[in-house]
């Protein structure tokens, strides 16, 4: 079977009457770090009358800067890529000459977001005792995603660390901040991550069923090894599935798209489609 995959992500705004869109930040393209192999990417905005200018930001993102000169009524961003889903072993991680930036890691050690509840949190951990900080941040990560349930929540914003403890349920970006704002509590430096998630599945009839969204996780940073992603969902690491587009200090800076709108009425709608790639 190959192992490579076709995803269709589609986006589309609808305004109640024509408006004027400020400055748009788009942050749909996999980063060049990804261990997932990006085969082609392509992607395609409408109305027509845009300008397009690709940045790559101070944490390392590859970001489409659009700004529109006339009012728009829809706006429609559309991404396609092939991936090479080919399965590794997260572990066999080997660092780069960006991690090895002590002043690249400073920003990811700012002052965390924690009070009480995280520090009762950690009490059922015993951090630091063994040596292994690697194992110490899997046990952490598995507490989280037992502790802290699943919740799609489609309203904009992040809960802090211990919002997300004391409601102990969450989006996968709640999950997500809170395992950051811990690493750096306990001193380590950590980034919070939006990507892709492409996930296999076997129907009861024994077909395949991929499917992909737009999911947050973690990444910590391991000495000797550099940084590692923790999917806080489920408690594992990170694998061939998870493909990063943006990560940042804080979550806001890793948003797909942000950008500036008049006041209206605005819906959205999100689509994903993931195939199997046979030649």
């Amino acid at each position: 079977m190959s192992s490579h995959v076709t995803l269709l992500h589609r986006t589309c705004y609808r305004y109640d009457r024509p408006v004027a869109l400020g400055p748009q930040t788009i942050r749909l393209r996999p980063m060049q770090s990804s261990r997932t192999p990006i085969e082609s990417y392509a992607l395609h905005i409408r109305p027509e009358g845009f300008n397009l200018r690709w940045e790559r930001d101070s944490c390392g993102n590859d970001v489409a800067c659009i700004g529109f000169l006339d009012r728009l009524t829809h706006f429609d961003i559309e991404v396609s890529l092939i991936a090479d889903m080919t399965a590794y072993d997260p572990l066999l991680q080997t660092r780069s000459s960006e991690d090895q930036e002590d002043s690249f890691l400073d920003d990811y050690s700012m002052p965390p977001d924690c009070g009480p509840e995280v520090r009762d949190f950690l009490s059922n951990y015993s951090i630091g005792m063994s040596g292994d900080m690697l194992g110490d941040m899997m046990a952490i990560n598995r507490g989280i995603a037992k502790r802290v349930s699943y919740q799609r929540r489609l309203e904009p914003g992040v809960w802090s660390a211990e919002e997300t403890l004391r409601n102990g349920a969450g989006s996968c970006r709640d999950s997500a901040w809170l395992f950051v704002n811990i690493a750096r509590y306990l001193g380590h430096a950590a980034r919070f991550v939006s990507g892709y998630l492409i996930q296999s599945a076997i129907t009861a009839d024994g077909e395949e069923v991929l499917t992909g969204e737009l999911h947050a996780w973690a990444q910590i940073f391991i000495p000797e090894r550099g940084w590692l992603g923790f999917d806080t969902t489920s408690g594992l690491l990170t694998g061939e599935g998870h493909i990063p587009l943006a990560v940042a200090a804080r979550p806001e800076n890793a948003a797909p798209v942000s950008g500036l709108l008049d006041r209206c009425e605005a819906t959205f709608n999100v689509s994903m489609k993931v195939e199997r790639l046979f030649t």
